[in-house]
């Protein structure tokens, strides 16, 4: 039952190119993984020797911790740290996640360093691998380690992957995957000669020339040709992912957008998600979640609606 009704939402042509563009984007971050891992490696190794406070390889011993997305510390050493991410910083005038930083870590883990230039919401992760596509490229747009790639490339498939992670109705059209696939395309051959990246790209270039329909056992088929080598339960893995990420996403920025914009992409995602069994099924303490910041914006809306009548 499940897989029919992963192969009734695959009818839509909308939702079929949102899933393409997601698995697209799980590539890159496989694809960028091993890199970025690698180049924030050397990047800590080249702040440390170039920083005289930093050779002696202290660790904090004050307990300095964030608060927020503030960090105002009175020891010498995060201090230090501190100035050599500002530094670093794209953007050190704007807001910079210090939550996501374990400062006592900084000295001895090089993606201590890296989270710093990520979004919000990535304190517990330790590892490349444990980021998705979205951080990693944010990592290469707010250090200046990386200034070597074209920026204009990195903010057009940040923006591309923004647009399709806040879809609520989980669709996108032709002409946006277009766009889509223009731009991952330039992004990734500035890097074809990082094997992964290269390998990622070739992925990605299959994915899209192919019509995602499948054929089920015992279930009619929809228009369109099979999808040679790819299973059905690899593409139903890819779905949850991507659900997944876009939920997460939702849940962590609700608070920072205006009341009426989240409601109504709280109130199209859980509309979409409880439509269909299995996803209401496989994301029931997410819906929960969805339910009670649903009620909260609710709340704070009603006073608006009550000024305009409604």
């Amino acid at each position: 039952m499940v897989l029919e009704d992963l192969f009734a939402r695959l009818n839509e042509a909308g939702y079929k190119n949102w899933l393409k563009a997601g698995y697209c984007l799980l590539k890159v971050k496989d694809g960028l993984c091993g890199f970025a891992d690698s180049e924030m490696r050397y990047f800590h190794n080249t702040v440390i020797q170039n920083n005289f406070v930093l050779q002696r390889r202290q660790r904090c011993r004050s307990s300095c911790r964030p608060r927020g997305n503030q960090f105002e510390s009175a020891c010498p050493l995060c201090n230090e740290w501190k100035r050599e991410i500002l530094r670093h910083h794209t953007k050190p005038s704007g807001v910079i996640n210090w939550g996501n930083c374990r400062p006592w870590l900084w000295p001895g883990q090089h993606w201590e360093l890296a989270k710093a230039f990520m979004p919000r919401g990535l304190a517990d992760l330790s590892r490349a691998d444990e980021c998705d596509a979205a951080a990693l490229l944010n990592l290469l747009h707010f250090c200046d380690h990386f200034s070597f790639i074209n920026q204009s490339l990195i903010t057009e498939v940040i923006r591309c992957r923004n647009e399709l992670m806040h879809s609520c109705e989980m669709q996108v059209s032709n002409e946006w995957m277009a766009r889509f696939q223009k731009s991952l395309e330039q992004l990734l051959l500035t890097l074809r000669h990082v094997p992964e990246v290269a390998a990622a790209g070739q992925q990605i270039q299959e994915m899209l020339s192919v019509d995602l329909s499948l054929h089920i056992p015992g279930v009619d088929s929809v228009d369109g040709a099979n999808m040679d080598g790819v299973l059905i339960e690899s593409i139903s893995q890819c779905e949850t992912d991507l659900l997944r990420e876009s939920l997460r996403d939702l849940l962590n920025n609700s608070e920072l957008e205006g009341n009426h914009i989240t409601l109504v992409k709280l109130q199209n995602v859980h509309r979409f998600l409880s439509s269909h069994k299995d996803l209401e099924e496989q994301f029931r303490t997410e819906l929960q979640s969805l339910r009670v910041l649903e009620a909260q914006q609710l709340q704070g809306v009603k006073p608006d609606n009550a000024e305009r009548g409604l």
